[in-house]
């Protein structure tokens, strides 16, 4: 047996988190309506001119965040994160500081306060994304992964850059995260993205700690929300953040930082785009879908799964069902996700384990014939079932491997499950172990 990793405390409020594991991502804004990525503006460096007819017609008419809450809730999903504002610099909030956002689309509304309204009827917890980065603001210094840096020259970079003031954008970039704690009630996460210090290849300096003014940052908002969990992007010391964030890729085993344990949540998307990207077709399948959250939670981790609206309102179809795919397996399964984390006993060949107390969760991603050895479990089990269907698995103790085939395999104290031969009809079949 291994020793569960002990991450050190964190200022926020982490109990939650680490209960609830599973969250919403929602990636919104006018890129919806280009349909191509939300990096879109950067990638085909659009200049703000014709990027701003997004702006002009972005009306999502069919926009009902009661409708986006229930299927999250459904979904199995216990909080979410929102985008208030991305790259491009649309507020969906109305915001005192700029005359981009939603309030002066034709649309006219505020999207934000519906939607933590609606999401916490569901009982899910409120987070807010913010982008550090803005394309749109005027005193926003040009580097390299501005939309205009792809059009100018070193030389004209930086001749432009002598009219951008960073300590006014700062300013800017502080007031709103403000509103943000202030007009919504709590806010249980805060999730800033990102930064990039390094100089580029031409000495144009990225962003770091010092543009944003990310000690400051924080101070004011342990200030207005101490319980507030606020990730690990604003470019400071390891030992700030209370929640690291890998992206896009699934960790082999619990993250560390420093050589040390933290508290971490991987955020994943259904396909290649985080925005709605009408043409993309590398959509995950169910059985993805589920090893993503299995693998995270068996690691110590969360998932946070993102949707990205159309620019009417609405999930997509295929997200749709994404969306009932987990909640079908976790309306079964949730309690080998709920309150679990990575298990103290070895993992078998093919399966993840996940463990709360003395229960613990074998996850199947790969089906045996008619067995499952597993070593070190003899003498610790007083009862197995199957979860989806609370039916009996039946079970032997052998002090040593039982087939002369396994002994360089396994040690002493194997436990061998008797299995049906034809898998459970579920995603991923999961076996629960009450311990003893």
């Amino acid at each position: 047996m291994a020793s569960i990793p002990q991450p050190a405390p964190v200022r926020g409020a982490i109990d939650w988190f680490v209960h609830d594991r599973f969250g919403m991502f929602i990636h919104w804004g006018t890129y919806a309506l280009a349909a191509r990525h939300e990096w879109v503006k950067n990638r085909e460096a659009i200049p703000d001119e014709v990027y701003r007819q997004y702006f002009e017609r972005f009306d999502p008419d069919l926009y009902e965040p009661r409708e986006w809450a229930r299927m999250a809730r459904e979904a199995g999903m216990k909080y979410f994160v929102i985008t208030t504002k991305h790259h491009e610099g649309f507020c969906l909030w109305d915001s005192a500081h700029t005359d981009y956002k939603a309030t002066n689309t034709p649309y006219g509304r505020d999207l934000i306060q519906p939607m933590v309204e609606a999401f916490r009827a569901e009982g899910l917890k409120v987070g807010f994304y913010y982008s550090l980065i803005d394309w749109h603001h005027p005193h926003f210094p040009i580097d390299r992964i501005h939309p205009m840096y792809k059009r100018m020259t070193p030389d004209q970079v930086r001749e432009a850059n002598t009219a951008r003031d960073v300590a006014i954008y700062r300013e800017y970039l502080h007031n709103q995260v403000r509103e943000l704690l202030t007009r919504f009630g709590d806010v249980s996460y805060l999730f800033f993205d990102f930064s990039y210090p390094d100089a580029d290849a031409h000495g144009i300096p990225g962003k770091g700690c010092q543009d944003w003014g990310s000690e400051e940052l924080v101070a004011m908002i342990r200030s207005l929300q101490p319980d507030v969990l606020i990730n690990d992007r604003l470019n400071l010391p390891l030992d700030q953040p209370d929640v690291h964030t890998p992206e896009q890729f699934q960790p082999r085993t619990w993250v560390e930082k420093g050589g040390r344990p933290v508290f971490w949540e991987t955020c994943q998307t259904f396909s290649g785009s985080w925005g709605y990207h009408r043409d993309e077709a590398t959509w995950k399948s169910p059985g993805q879908l589920i090893e993503m959250l299995v693998n995270t939670v068996s690691r110590g981790g969360n998932l946070l799964m993102n949707v990205g609206p159309t620019a009417r309102g609405t999930f997509d179809p295929r997200a749709q069902a994404a969306l009932r795919v987990y909640g079908d397996w976790l309306r079964l399964h949730g309690r080998a996700v709920y309150g679990c984390t990575q298990s103290e006993f070895p993992e078998p060949e093919g399966c993840r384990l996940t463990q709360n107390g003395d229960r613990l969760y074998l996850h199947f991603f790969h089906w045996p014939f008619r067995h499952l050895h597993v070593d070190g479990l003899a003498g610790r089990v007083r009862y197995a079932q199957l979860l989806h269907d609370a039916s009996e698995i039946r079970f032997k103790e052998h002090q040593q491997a039982p087939h002369s085939a396994l002994e360089e395999k396994l040690g002493g104290n194997v436990l061998t499950l008797e299995l049906p031969v034809v898998k459970p009809d579920v995603v991923v079949p999961v076996i629960e172990l009450f311990l003893k």
